[in-house]
């Protein structure tokens, strides 16, 4: 705290201290701290953490290997957006795995620099690829099989327009880079396949269907998770992990997209608690309804407040503020088409 005060520490390593004996109890935690004193000003952050770790191993193992049990099992893997249409895989392991992994990559990486003449891939391209091709089992990164989910006007798939697509998990993306997805992934030996979801002529809902099955799965499942894109419950922007009846199936709710919600796993089951009440306010768009309003469903909570969630728009650069705009013949066509 002297250090901190006097300037010759930054917050960020005394918090340092603080995570890396947060274990140990107050006599052990102060014992950190005085064989600390003389040398913490002059102690990268890294250095830090080892030596605040090593000594609370010291004083204290049983507490560290408590720890170490918890944080093993929450290892995971999560997914996450960045600039530019990439994406941040991240995994959270234990040492001596993601050592392991990224030992592993490293090397292959050299190999493959060694031996590709003429490769104007660096080291963390290659090693970005080699972790594809291993986790997925391809024999290159690019040839991935996988499904496109790219929701888009149908002049943005035509390539006569420059609307961005939505592709779900990531949000907006470019129209001619959606365009150039299409084509890259069949032209790199993949199996690919588009799922074509249509949007209602202003582009601010997708058009419904409905299930005879009990459970939300198949194209339902995803035109949930595609209508609704983040957790319905308001103010929670969990991603989506259940498909949800509004009206619960054992009350008589129905198997569609009208009584469906997509919710994350802790508001499903908030939801199931005496006192919670869900009802469909609006149905959503629909086939021989194209221009209806958009789905909405009201939450009535246990202290009888009231809290209406609307599905956000899929493009959000259709949305009109005034009536709908005169369609197309394009539109008009596939207005037919899911009509019949």
């Amino acid at each position: 705290m002297e250090h901190l005060a006097a300037g010759r520490i930054t917050e960020w390593r005394a918090t340092i201290v603080c995570r890396e004996t947060a274990v140990l109890d107050v006599e052990r935690r102060r014992e950190v701290d005085a064989r600390l004193a003389a040398d913490l000003p002059l102690l990268g952050d890294a250095q830090i953490a080892q030596r605040a770790r090593a000594m609370a191993c010291e004083l204290d193992g049983a507490a560290m290997v408590r720890r170490r049990a918890k944080a093993e099992s929450e290892r995971r893997v999560t997914l996450r957006p960045a600039p530019d249409t990439m994406t941040y895989l991240t995994a959270l392991l234990p040492v001596a795995q993601g050592v392991s992994v990224y030992a592993a990559l490293s090397a292959a990486a050299g190999q493959a620099q060694a031996q590709g003449a003429g490769d104007a891939r660096g080291r963390g391209q290659l090693m970005a690829d080699t972790l594809v091709e291993r986790v997925t089992g391809q024999a290159t990164a690019s040839a991935v099989p996988i499904e496109i989910q790219l929701v888009m006007p149908a002049e943005t798939l035509l390539g006569q327009g420059s609307e961005p697509a939505l592709a779900p998990g990531y949000g907006a993306i470019p129209a001619a880079f959606a365009r150039a997805l299409v084509v890259s992934c069949g032209s790199a030996g993949a199996a690919a396949w588009v799922r074509r979801l249509f949007t209602t002529p202003d582009g601010r809902d997708l058009v419904t269907m409905d299930s005879r099955r009990r459970r939300f799965s198949g194209p339902l499942r995803h035109l949930i998770e595609l209508r609704d894109q983040t957790c319905r419950t308001p103010w929670c922007d969990a991603p989506i992990r259940h498909g949800d009846h509004v009206v619960p199936e054992r009350r008589g709710g129905a198997t569609s997209a009208a009584n469906g919600q997509g919710l994350c796993e802790a508001c499903n089951y908030a939801k199931e608690a005496p006192g919670w009440q869900c009802t469909t306010l609006r149905g959503g768009p629909s086939p021989a309804k194209p221009h209806g309003p958009p789905h909405t469903v009201r939450t009535t909570t246990p202290t009888r407040h009231a809290y209406d969630s609307t599905a956000p728009p899929v493009l959000p650069t259709r949305v009109a503020a005034g009536p709908p705009a005169a369609a197309s013949a394009l539109e008009h066509h596939l207005e037919q088409l899911l009509v019949a």
